[in-house]
């Protein structure tokens, strides 16, 4: 997987909002995201709220964060890190690149990779 998967389309996530990536495409046990900033730029992370059973993607994106719908802590977009309580944990962040109109990712690496 060292090459990535592809995910999407470049228009298949509409600025502001996200698209959870079925777990037998990521090969994953967990649920992953692609979430698409206000601005246009791409970033993935673990779908689950590390507070509560909540998904991520149908929170709120905006300004490099996304608000959990659930208890409305706000993670960071490009390291997961909680912004606020209740959570206080973060939440794995998952390498995305672009490579012309598509969007791979690298499930496992952290974005920071």
């Amino acid at each position: 997987m060292s090459d990535g998967i592809r995910v999407a389309a470049v228009d298949d996530v509409a600025p502001g909002e996200a698209l959870v990536l079925p777990m037998d495409l990521t090969g994953t046990t967990e649920p992953i995201s692609l979430f698409r900033d206000d601005d246009g730029t791409y970033y993935a992370l673990d779908d689950t709220c590390s507070h509560e059973d909540a998904s991520l993607a149908e929170g709120w994106i905006e300004a490099g964060e996304v608000e959990c719908p659930l208890h409305a802590t706000r993670f960071c977009l490009k390291d997961g890190v909680p912004q606020c309580l209740p959570a206080t944990k973060p939440v794995a962040t998952h390498k995305v690149e672009l490579r012309g109109e598509e969007v791979y990712l690298h499930p496992g690496v952290p974005a920071t990779s």
